[in-house]
């Protein structure tokens, strides 16, 4: 498809630069198929019904943007994909200034080998030392704010608990998954006593997550692969939710492709354990999600093209033409979608 037909004009007072407070009185726009209605997300138990079951990713955003110099020069990298123990992929700004072998010196005692180029431009780094590669960069590193937001604003001390989920627990991404910024101890609570279940999965979010779609045509572009995990005790407690009778829900388009990597034609989620880079579309036949919790996302993006495939691009046009009216905030500190199709 072409991917001018996934665009749209937002105002740029819609992007939010702080998150809602508290997390849960962020507003909810619902499309489904009784068509759309303004909520706020404290709201899902009134939504959701007993028997549903609610998709975390419990992956944890590590400080990963660097500054540093080889020599004269001044190198940025954002690391997005973990290659080994000390090995990062990363792209580099400036990077004609790097060659393999050169060494970059990122202050506080932290310094990397440019190793290797890659096909997408990425740059990989090994790092120097005996200290886990995490340590480093908490000395090192700050948070990865998406460039929208890093555009108009620094990142500060409080990113490091706003830009974490309350499920974060595996180090490893370098963006949030942003739909479960929403939720706070008191709402799972009350989910809970309603009868609405949820699990945890794990996929690294890469910064790949962030780059434009280049290409003019959705089969000439190319994700980049991000590593994820879904083990068989949380694939066996989906399963029989849907058994049940109940929806499985993702919160995130993260936790969304990873189960969908995971399900089979015959709709059984499946333990996963690898790199998937599953590009989702308009015309893909959804396998293992019944819906999805989202917030809204970039124009021409590859997350739009995903709720655009679940809910039909000609109605999500519609729901993003309602959310900009309304004042709904945008992007990864915004409101969320609630979308069943």
């Amino acid at each position: 498809m072409r991917v001018d037909l996934f665009d749209f004009d937002l105002p740029a007072e819609r992007i939010a630069l702080r998150p809602a407070s508290p997390r849960d009185s962020a507003r909810m726009l619902v499309v489904d198929a009784a068509g759309m209605a303004d909520r706020i997300v404290r709201d899902l138990g009134d939504i959701l019904r007993p028997g549903d079951i609610l998709v975390f990713n419990d992956t944890r955003v590590i400080p990963a943007q660097l500054e540093g110099r080889r020599g004269e020069a001044r190198i940025g990298a954002t690391l997005h994909k973990r290659e080994g123990p000390r090995a990062w992929r990363a792209f580099v700004r400036n990077a004609k200034r790097l060659r393999d072998g050169d060494r970059v010196e990122f202050g506080a005692g932290v310094a990397a080998i440019a190793a290797s180029r890659g096909d997408d431009g990425s740059i990989l780094l090994e790092f120097e030392g005996d200290e886990p590669v995490e340590l480093l960069l908490e000395r090192a590193g700050r948070m990865p704010l998406p460039p929208y937001i890093a555009g108009k604003r620094p990142a500060d001390e409080r990113d490091r608990d706003d830009y974490q989920t309350m499920f974060a627990a595996e180090p490893g991404a370098v963006a949030a998954p942003t739909a479960a910024l929403h939720f706070t101890p008191g709402l799972i609570a009350s989910l809970a006593a309603r009868g609405v279940d949820h699990v945890t999965l794990t996929l690294h979010v890469g910064a790949g997550t962030f780059l434009p779609v280049k290409a003019e045509d959705t089969d000439d572009h190319r994700m980049h692969a991000e590593y994820g995990r879904i083990d068989a005790a949380t694939a066996d407690r989906l399963n029989a939710a849907r058994a049940a009778g109940g929806r499985v829900i993702a919160v995130g388009t993260t936790s969304l492709r990873l189960i969908e990597s995971a399900a089979g034609e015959d709709g059984i989620i499946r333990p996963f354990d690898g790199d998937t880079a599953i590009f989702i579309t308009p015309g893909y036949r959804f396998r293992g999600i019944d819906g999805l919790m989202t917030n809204f996302h970039l124009p021409k993006s590859t997350l739009f093209m995903l709720v655009s495939a679940l809910i039909g691009r000609e109605r999500m046009q519609a729901a993003y033409a309602h959310a900009i009216a309304e004042g709904y905030r945008f992007y990864s500190y915004g409101d969320a979608s609630l979308l069943i199709p």
